[in-house]
Parts: C-alpha cells; sequence; structure tokens
C-alpha cells in the first residue's frame, strides 16, 4: 500500500464516535477517528515499512501518525528523525505511542536521561515514560540506576506540568514493581508524595495510587513465582 491509499484507509474506518472520544483525550480536529483495533490490524497487513512511516507522519493526521509508530523501523530512527517527531507532538496519545517505538531504539535509555528535565511537557513526558519501559523491562540495570529516579521524584513531582506528573507517577509505580529493594523505597517515597494531581480532561480516566498499585502488583508477582515453581 502507499501513502495514499493508507490514508484512504484510515479514512473509511474512522467514526465520529471516536473522534468524540479522541477530542477530549486532547486529540487535535486533524483525525478520522480510527480504533486502536483497526490499526492494528492494519499493522499486521503493512508489517514494518519505514518509508511508509516517514510519508504518513509528514501527513500530520493523527491516526497516520499513529500507525507511523507503529510500522517506523526503530533500527532507522535517527536523532534528525526522532527530533522532527517529537517536535510536533500534542497529546499524550501519540506522545505514549511514539515512545511504545523509541524504547525499542538503541538509544532509548540515553534518550530518557536527556529528556527527564527538559520543559516540554511532551518531551518531558516522553524521558519519564521511557523510563517505566527500561524499569520493566531492561533487567541489567542496578537498583541505583533507579534510586536517583526515585528521589527526584519525591523532590519534583508537584512542581512538574500535568501529563509530565501523571508519566512520573507510572515510573514510580514502575521501579517499585521491579523488585523488593524498589518496593520499598518506592512505596516511602509515595508516602511521603500524597496524593498526585492530575486533570485528565473530560474522561472518566485517573490517576492510580502508587502505594496499593506496587504492592497488589508485587503480590502477583510472588503468586505466579510460587505457581511456576
Amino acid at each position: 500500500m502507499n501513502v495514499k491509499e493508507v490514508l484512504r484507509e484510515l479514512e473509511s474506518l474512522g467514526t465520529e464516535q471516536n473522534r468524540k472520544v479522541y477530542s477530549r483525550h486532547g486529540v487535535g480536529d486533524s483525525q478520522f477517528g480510527v480504533s486502536m483495533a483497526n490499526l492494528e490490524q492494519l499493522r499486521k497487513k503493512i508489517k514494518q515499512n519505514h518509508p511508509l512511516a516517514l510519508e504518513l507522519w509528514s501527513s500530520a493526521n493523527h491516526d497516520a501518525r499513529m500507525l507511523a509508530t507503529k510500522i517506523a523501523d526503530p533500527l532507522q530512527m535517527d536523532e534528525r528523525t526522532i527530533a522532527n517527531w517529537m517536535n510536533v507532538l500534542q497529546n499524550y496519545v501519540l506522545t505514549d505511542n511514539f515512545v511504545d517505538l523509541l524504547i525499542q531504539t538503541p538509544q532509548a535509555r540515553q534518550l530518557a536521561e536527556q529528556w527527564l528535565d527538559v520543559d516540554n511537557e511532551w518531551t518531558c513526558r516522553s524521558g519519564w515514560h521511557l523510563l517505566v519501559h527500561l524499569a520493566m523491562k531492561d533487567q541489567q540495570l542496578p537498583n541505583s540506576y533507579f534510586e536517583k529516579y526515585l528521589d527526584k521524584i519525591g523532590k519534583e513531582i508537584h512542581q512538574r506540568k500535568n501529563r509530565v506528573r501523571e508519566a512520573m507517577n507510572n515510573a514510580l509505580i514502575a521501579m517499585g514493581i521491579r523488585n523488593d529493594d524498589l518496593e520499598a523505597k518506592a512505596t516511602a517515597i509515595a508516602g511521603q508524595i500524597g496524593k498526585v494531581i492530575v486533570d485528565h480532561g473530560d474522561t472518566s480516566c485517573k490517576t492510580p495510587d502508587a502505594i496499593p498499585y506496587i504492592r497488589k502488583a508485587r503480590l502477583r508477582q510472588k503468586v505466579h513465582q510460587v505457581k511456576k515453581g
């Protein structure tokens, strides 16, 4: 499929109801309103196609850009492309899907460290959500790597921008779930922080309380380990 064919397909899959839902989550007018299920079907159909991903991103359509994050080749995401894509992010929906692509790149850890203190809300959110992925997936990193970020969350979370606070809370949870030692430190910091206020707009989304979330997830992990033997 070429870019014109994909855009026609996306337009045909969009619905008014999805457009209303996505608008409540901060997506602008340049959208068709394609469901995540349909985007996933298209991803499977197209498979990885980096040149097509670049063309779709250039269309400036939200759904096309969402699909671009799913079919781009992470190994071809060079510094210039990453910067160009990052500079046009305007909502957390596309930002988080972009992060799902970036975590697969060789420079994921470097990008996380580079973006954690950037003033731009979406760039900074990307840095913290990359840290979420690192906490969940990179077993080679020592506790000391994450401990400094837990301390940072404890000191700074309430002063950060809205969707950055959400990402920092998610990072706190991810690091707390990682192992026993980080669970103890994360829950202690969560206790010091108290309630994290995030404005989710006209949606039913809620900010999870870190301590019960971490404890339930750790309990599930331990039960699973016992069952495995």
